[in-house]
């Protein structure tokens, strides 16, 4: 122990005396750190920027979608009340914390330059949750929104535009309906997805079947029920649940889908393994100015080592102690460079290169930092 102690003495003498020479190598050394460990984050974060994405359009994983269609004519002409049933029935039974109903239906709407039918997506509260839904002005709904006396709205930006505004600071309403309207709140706004994207709107379930009347002939047949499960039950409640409805609903075809043959997963790796492979070859450069630095110094340190050597230093000692100078030179090169990493990560603005603020923002992984420090070490 006391060797190993003193071998770790001398080798920080050596970089005092020598720090210069020692600053010199270890820049490239620090830079190149920085890099494999700033790639390793924000891998991380494009990651879970891309996962987020995938989960607006297709809800977390793993979500269940649930549709019910008639299989004859005959059943056509079923109500859907039992299909409705028994998905609250399943709901409470499997004990599933987050679901929607959701069903698409155009309904018209008096804009300032005459009615057009929008394309309004009837849903339950949970879906904000499911589909990571978070408007940029207003809110989403609450479950206490469903008592309310009017119908509330959460709009797409191009459906402010056809009203004319920018913005809630009015508590805009907007009347929909063809013969019988009704006037409906505005709560929310969400962002445009696309250029060109056409008005559309949410409003809750319960709101839509009190308000609001589709012939089942002509739009969707019954409600798709979306629900987020764990990974480890998706399996078995998509048959429990096919099993379950289908039972509700004689001559009625019953699907279950999952969203997880996603391709997210090797999306992922793939991410990974060049970001990866970018910072180990920045890292290879910038090790071959040290080594380089390294064996130019150790030809003039002859003298030195022969001196060392008559006064009983043995090979291995010498040896070992110039391989420290290098081991704490780099150790040090690898913390500079981590932090640089840190402070760098923190000043930009992932919000703009991604498109939108992630929600669920992951903190500085500890395995960069490990690889980053591991890393220096190993050059």
């Amino acid at each position: 122990m006391t060797g190993v102690v003193g071998a770790l003495v001398e080798a920080w003498d050596e970089l005092r005396i020598h720090r210069l020479r020692v600053l010199l190598a270890l820049i490239g050394v620090a830079v190149a750190v920085a890099a494999i460990t700033a790639v390793t984050a924000a891998v991380d974060m494009l990651s879970q920027a891309m996962r987020e994405q995938n989960e607006r359009d297709s809800g977390r994983s793993v979500t269940l979608q649930v549709n019910a269609w008639p299989a004859t004519a005959e059943a056509a002409s079923t109500d859907t009340e039992a299909i409705a049933a028994q998905y609250d029935l399943a709901l409470e039974r499997y004990g599933i914390e987050y679901s929607s109903r959701t069903l698409y239906s155009p309904v018209p709407v008096r804009f300032p330059d005459g009615t057009r039918g929008v394309d309004m997506q009837a849903v339950d509260p949970d879906l904000g949750v499911i589909n990571r839904i978070v408007p940029v002005q207003g809110r989403w709904f609450v479950d206490q929104d469903v008592d309310a006396f009017a119908p509330m709205l959460v709009v797409n930006e191009a459906f402010m535009q056809s009203l004319g505004l920018s913005d809630l600071s009015t508590h805009p309403t907007v009347l929909i309906g063809d013969t019988d309207p009704v006037r409906a709140t505005i709560i929310g706004v969400t962002a445009q997805r696309w250029t060109g994207e056409m008005p559309s709107a949410f409003w809750l379930y319960d709101q839509f079947e009190r308000w609001w009347h589709v012939d089942p002939q002509m739009g969707q047949p019954a409600p798709t029920l979306a629900v987020w499960v764990p990974t480890d039950q998706a399996d078995a409640l998509s048959e429990r649940l096919a099993r379950d409805v289908q039972l509700a609903a004689p001559g009625w075809q019953v699907d279950v889908y999952d969203n997880r043959m996603n391709g997210m997963s090797g999306l992922d790796g793939a991410t990974r393994w060049i970001g990866l492979g970018f910072g180990v070859f920045a890292l290879l450069l910038g090790g071959l100015g040290l080594v380089n630095i390294s064996l130019v110094t150790v030809r003039y340190r002859i003298r030195e080592i022969g001196i060392r050597r008559s006064f009983g230093a043995t090979s291995a000692r010498i040896f070992f102690g110039v391989m420290l100078e290098s081991v704490v030179a780099t150790l040090v090169a690898g913390f500079v460079g981590v932090a640089i990493a840190v402070a760098g990560l923190k000043a930009v603005p992932f919000d703009r290169l991604f498109g939108s603020a992630l929600q669920d923002t992951p903190p500085f992984p500890v395995s960069a930092a490990l690889v980053g420090l591991g890393a220096a070490l190993a050059v």
